[in-house]
């Protein structure tokens, strides 16, 4: 159960507990009419399925905000097609299923740690450092004399997540890669 809180509030980030699930706030303004009572008009992204829909409150209204806990935990290994996550203070293992790793799946390997953000003991999501290390696994050899501008080619990652890099990158070789966007940033 959440607490309490007026749309008067309201902070940028904030998570709220509605009726038809969580929701994270992405903006909101207040608008005060000449005629008519004071409102709220919020642009919120559901925590689980990131669908962005708009609410629009009254000034004052209370509303539940949820309680979200973040918590640093390392990635240990897969079990099944789901991910085992240990908690870095008590140790404690949770499994997290691979929906709610959302794109993250793409970029973590075992052993990287991550802040995994708890509702009720329920994971609710999992935010990766900005980048991230990888090694490439796949990737066709650079043609020589090939020295087009720019020019990408396709690379497997041990991820198993494929992204274009440039002509240059060798199989085996660490690149850096952006874990919000999944490109490539540039050599390890």
């Amino acid at each position: 159960m959440g607490v309490p809180t007026s749309t008067n509030d309201f902070k940028n980030g904030m998570t709220l507990e509605l009726p038809d699930g969580l929701f994270s706030i992405v903006e909101f303004q207040h608008v005060k009419p000449g005629k008519g009572g004071a409102f709220v008009r919020t642009k919120l992204r559901n925590v689980r399925t990131k669908a962005v829909i708009d609410r629009t409150y009254r000034a004052d209204e209370k509303v539940e905000q949820a309680i979200i806990e973040k918590k640093e935990m390392q990635y240990l290994y897969r079990d099944g097609d789901n991910y085992v996550f240990m908690d870095n203070v008590s140790y404690d293992q949770i499994t997290v299923d691979p929906t709610d790793l959302g794109n993250s799946a793409n970029f973590i390997k075992e052993g990287d740690t991550a802040s995994v953000s708890l509702h009720d003991e329920t994971v609710v999501g999992v935010e990766l450092p900005a980048s991230t290390a990888l090694t490439v696994e796949i990737t066709e050899p650079g043609i020589q004399g090939d020295r087009v501008s720019g020019a990408r080619k396709p690379a497997t990652l041990e991820t198993g997540y494929v992204l274009q890099v440039p002509l240059f990158i060798e199989q085996g070789e660490k690149i850096i890669v952006d874990t919000r966007t999944g490109d490539y940033i540039s050599r390890a």
